[in-house]
């Protein structure tokens, strides 16, 4: 099922999959001649009519995941516009990926193609976009920022103001660090890849931030006084939530305690 939203000069389209487990959903923008994102394979026969009836000059990525990339490879084949993702996603994106099969069933086969590398920033129709170098949900993970009228898209940067769970390759510290670093712009609005449209968008990456370092501080608190990390997962994280079940661990709150204790020792500051 597709969803539109109109923001003013912005397009969002939100396209949502229903499985036995629970309901995910991901979003691509389209603004100014930029389409941000792809949306998943398996949402094809929803989002290519609608591609091939929008007009756009160029794709951004926010970062190589199947279901911001799944219809890359069609669009680069079909409407021959270029597409820009972070230097360190142009390999991964030109080579079939392997990833689990749950996600696959969700997402779809995400096919290669070929991308070129961002610079530090991107010009559309009548805007030129700052491109941030946003790591930690992805290594490849980019966020764009018009500086003129204070929009920023975020990919999957804050997805939720609260974080119970992550994916096992994600890192809180280097969300820490990104959220940081976009905290130093000027912005308002936020849009994400699946949280949707925030209007108090600063507010909303202000409050990520500091739950982000209060549970920090918490895991190495626990962690020095000895509890083990099912321990402190099940002080901090009760809740167990079907996707660990049916990702086999992929996503996990265990996730979350071990990249932060990774960093324990080093110079980082909670």
């Amino acid at each position: 099922m597709l969803k539109f939203y109109n923001f003013q000069e912005i397009i969002g389209v939100e396209g949502i999959i229903n499985t036995k487990w629970q309901n995910f959903n991901v979003y691509t923008y389209l603004v100014d001649g930029m389409l941000i994102d792809t949306g998943s394979k398996s949402m094809e026969n929803k989002l290519l009519p609608y591609y091939k009836s929008s007009s756009f000059n160029f794709v951004v990525l926010t970062h190589h995941h199947e279901d911001h990339t799944g219809n890359a490879a069609w669009i680069q084949k079909e409407l021959n516009v270029p597409i820009y993702i972070h230097p360190l996603g142009v390999d991964i994106c030109s080579k079939p990926i392997n990833y689990p099969e749950y996600r696959q069933n969700i997402w779809g086969c995400r096919k290669p193609f070929n991308a070129q590398p961002l610079g530090q920033s991107i010009s559309s129709e009548s805007y030129e976009w700052k491109v941030i170098y946003t790591p930690g949900h992805a290594e490849d993970h980019v966020s764009l920022l018009n500086e003129e009228t204070g929009q920023i898209f975020t990919g999957d940067l804050f997805v939720s103001p609260k974080t119970k769970l992550i994916m096992t390759q994600e890192s809180i510290p280097n969300i820490i660090e990104s959220l940081r670093k976009l905290l130093t712009y000027d912005f308002q609005e936020v849009f994400c890849s699946h949280y949707g449209y925030i209007s108090q968008g600063k507010i909303m990456l202000k409050r990520k931030l500091d739950y982000l370092e209060n549970i920090s501080a918490e895991i190495i608190y626990l962690h020095n006084h000895g509890y083990s990390i099912e321990e402190i997962s099940q002080k901090l994280f009760p809740k167990k939530y079907p996707i660990i079940i049916f990702s086999e661990g992929e996503w996990n709150s265990f996730n979350i305690i071990r990249s932060v204790l990774m960093l324990k020792n080093s110079s980082l500051k909670f």
